[in-house]
């Protein structure tokens, strides 16, 4: 009897055991693609772009020029690392921003890209270029610029980030021919739908 009990003693420590590390072994895949999809989301939705063009304009334009505009929010979202290229512009450029603002609506600069004599934009600001361009760099708080009635103030990047995230942010570049701007684009996140900048 003893026997027998010692046996069966051995299995159920045997079954629990297997039971056990069977267990742990779906917990660690399952928490391992926890990690794989949350850093898949956090990734995609820290890459940012737009497609500019003249009939996201408000009022729209008539123009054949487009620009392609891409950029990634820092972890800690203390910086953006941004690039645009346009080119096609039928007026010559003075001046390109991100404002906040939702589609269809008109909204305040936030961000500068580029800027001309006549709108240098805040010190550091590169010179647009005509009828082409391509512009690179780094955003960071310093960068933000006050928009009162929006109640943006200096510094607030963290705001600017939310905004854009909420897909209340777009890219203007502006042209002589066209001063509210002669191509826009909505800014979204890579996560969401692929493009309905033609809405």
């Amino acid at each position: 009897m003893r026997g027998r009990n010692r046996a069966a003693t051995s299995l159920a420590i045997s079954i629990s055991l297997n039971w056990k590390g069977a267990l742990m072994s779906k917990l660690s895949v399952f928490v391992a693609l926890s990690a794989a999809i949350a850093a898949s989301t956090a990734g995609a939705d820290d890459k940012i772009r737009a497609t500019l063009m003249g009939l996201q304009e408000v009022p729209s334009v008539s123009t054949q020029a487009t620009a392609t505009f891409e950029a990634v929010i820092s972890p800690n979202d203390d910086a953006i690392d941004y690039e645009i290229t346009y080119s096609g512009m039928q007026g010559t450029v003075t001046q390109s921003h991100v404002h906040v603002g939702q589609r269809r609506v008109n909204g305040g600069i936030v961000l500068w890209i580029c800027g001309t004599t006549g709108t240098p934009g805040p010190a550091g600001t590169p010179t647009c270029t005509s009828p082409s361009g391509h512009f690179a760099g780094t955003w960071r708080p310093e960068n933000v610029q006050t928009v009162a009635t929006q109640q943006f103030a200096p510094g607030e990047l963290d705001e600017v980030i939310a905004a854009i995230r909420a897909g209340v942010a777009y890219v203007n570049v502006h042209s002589n021919l066209s001063p509210g701007g002669e191509i826009r684009g909505q800014i979204r996140a890579n996560r969401r739908d692929k493009d309905k900048d033609k809405d």
